[in-house]
């Protein structure tokens, strides 16, 4: 047995001291603690100073910490479990995912244009990859149209964007800048506004409505 460890913790009980501190002091665990000081009345004034510590601003902070850092590594679990099991896209994966997402986002009135809008840069190079490798669009064929906010810096939007798609700013429209008080709140959110890539290619459009018509049968 510890003996020195236990009349140490005896020692700092009678002193009024926590469990939790006592074994966080000596290097022994709680359970150790616990069965040493048993015996070990605590005066109404030790209890109530316990109490009160238990229920201060820091205590209260620093459990809530510990709670959100559990649970985070809980759900980190998982998150890491289903990263695991998605690998590289092939180029069939890769049509199926541009097709799903041009479904949601992309243009689907005008069957001689091909084209997307989004403010999530790994959507927009998502969809780059996809005209490139699956629908087989040359660079210099790319037009794109940033829509920013009446606070961004249009230089650096267009240069961003143009960064995040690989397409030339030469070969941008010019950008549409939206003047409005409701703007403000976009500073944080979308700090570099929205991008549409368009491909102006009836047969490009055309096989992208096939894919999507496709996609839509066997989803039935």
């Amino acid at each position: 047995m510890k003996i020195i460890e236990k009349n140490n913790a005896r020692r700092f009980r009678q002193q009024g001291m926590s469990m939790n501190d006592i074994a966080r002091r000596l290097g022994v665990s709680k359970a150790s603690v616990s069965l040493w000081v048993r015996d070990i009345k605590l005066t109404k004034t030790q209890q109530g100073k316990l109490t009160a510590r238990g229920f201060s601003i820091s205590a209260i902070e620093k459990r809530r910490t510990n709670r959100l850092a559990n649970t985070n590594k809980k759900h980190q679990v998982v998150v890491d479990k289903a990263k695991s099991e998605v690998k590289q896209l092939s180029k069939y994966e890769l049509l199926l995912v541009g097709t799903a997402l041009y479904w949601g986002e992309g243009n689907k009135s005008n069957r001689n244009v091909a084209g997307i809008s989004n403010s999530d840069p790994l959507v927009i190079r998502i969809m780059m990859k996809f005209f490139k490798e699956i629908c087989n669009v040359k660079k210099e064929k790319f037009r794109a149209h940033v829509h920013a906010y009446s606070h961004s810096d249009i230089k650096a939007t267009e240069q961003y964007w143009s960064k995040v798609s690989d397409i030339p700013i030469k070969q941008f429209y010019r950008t549409y800048t939206k003047q409005s008080s409701a703007s403000k709140g976009k500073r944080n959110s979308l700090p570099y506004g929205t991008l549409q890539i368009y491909v102006c290619d009836t047969n490009v459009a055309l096989s992208i409505k096939g894919s999507l018509d496709r996609l839509k049968e066997i989803s039935l």
